[in-house]
């Protein structure tokens, strides 16, 4: 190959990268940490229709022996790992995740570079510096606390057309949440409790710049991919062609599609590997969108969709709901992409029974 051509990637090798870089072949991951480090960060959704997300993205990679509670053990006990609403690239919402706290430092530069941030809130916080203040002295006298349980004492009342107008305390925990002054310190059933950041955060880590930051995150995220399309990645990794597909892809210099060796998962609609719908299509012929927020007669597919993986090909979805009064998992419709075999359809019925008793259920049904 000449010296700064492009690496050819078969369909079938770039799968066989972008699963294995996601820990969902069959080499399994070493534990929760090992996950959520080579993931760097699980997002958080209030959905639980089956499951919360960050759970099922780790039931599929570490199975039946991984438990709600160690996630939480992570979070609330350990500190291993720690909760933060924020971008992992600027080309992104903002939304609720979880970092592994090993990963910290190339997120705080981000937060407390917010600060500084001119803008409405910048505005709104300094015309707020006195509850602002208080917030944070009766957090530090009384913390963790629920949001209720702090006192309104706002100046300058939060102006919005939507659900935060005038919603003081929680806008400001927010804000000082993004900048690094507050921090989640755990949960009461779903309402979080909260703490001054030095209290959760670990010590002395000092924030990388931003730019530097950006690179790294770029490399992780790569990494955690396998191979991804320079807007997702930016310059990191190398140069790529994958046949049948228009455009520069970028791959983990790291990765290989040597010896892989898959197996059948049922994934998160959340999950990273099906994240990017265009991707998805591109490497998987997968067709997806989440329909939860669709009404119901324009759902192709159901309202909350697994899809299925087998060895390295999206084979199918499957729209499942946790009953748990009548102890069930519903298997609302299974959709095969790809017709099953019966010793696919053999494995897909077993992955479905593993969840099921993953999930306290006594079993499977319509």
């Amino acid at each position: 190959m000449a010296a700064g051509s492009a690496q050819q990637l078969t369909r079938e090798e770039a799968r066989r990268i972008a699963v294995r870089a996601q820990m969902l072949d069959a080499d399994g991951p070493a534990g929760l940490l090992a996950v959520a480090e080579r993931l760097t960060f699980l997002q958080l959704d209030p959905i639980s229709v089956v499951a919360p997300s960050a759970d099922l993205v780790l039931w599929s990679r570490l199975g039946n022996d991984y438990s709600p509670p160690d996630l939480v053990a992570a979070l609330e006990q350990n500190r291993t790992m720690f909760e933060w609403r924020g971008q992992d690239r600027d080309n992104e919402p903002n939304f609720v995740m979880v970092r592994p706290s090993s990963q910290l430092d190339v997120v705080l530069g981000q937060m407390l570079a917010l600060r500084d941030k001119p803008g409405t809130v910048k505005d709104w916080l300094q015309a707020n510096d006195g509850f602002r203040i208080r917030v944070l002295d009766q957090l530090q006298s009384d913390g963790p606390l629920l949001s209720r349980d702090i006192e309104d004492t706002a100046e300058v009342p939060w102006k919005s057309t939507g659900w935060t107008h005038d919603r003081n305390v929680n806008q400001m925990l927010e804000f000082l949440w993004s900048r690094a002054e507050v921090a989640v310190a755990g949960r009461a059933g779903k309402q979080r409790l909260w703490d001054l950041a030095e209290r959760i955060y670990p010590l002395g880590v000092e924030p990388v710049p931003v730019d530097e930051a950006v690179r790294i995150r770029d490399e992780r995220r790569l990494r955690s991919l396998g191979i991804a399309r320079p807007r997702v990645v930016g310059e990191a990794g190398v140069k790529v062609n994958v046949e049948g597909t228009k455009g520069e892809w970028r791959m983990d210099p790291d990765a290989t599609p040597e010896a892989f060796e898959g197996r059948t998962v049922l994934l998160s609609p959340f999950d990273r590997l099906v994240h990017d719908r265009k991707r998805a299509e591109e490497l998987f012929d997968f067709d997806y969108t989440l329909e939860l927020y669709k009404p119901a007669p324009k759902r192709r597919w159901g309202y909350y969709v697994l899809p299925i993986l087998h060895r390295d090909r999206l084979i199918g979805k499957v729209d499942l709901s946790a009953d748990r009064e009548a102890s069930v998992l519903r298997v609302l419709a299974l959709h095969e992409d790809v017709e099953f075999t019966k010793q696919v359809r053999t494995t897909v019925d077993g992955e479905l029974e593993r969840l099921a008793v993953w999930l306290g259920l006594d079993r499977v049904g319509a």
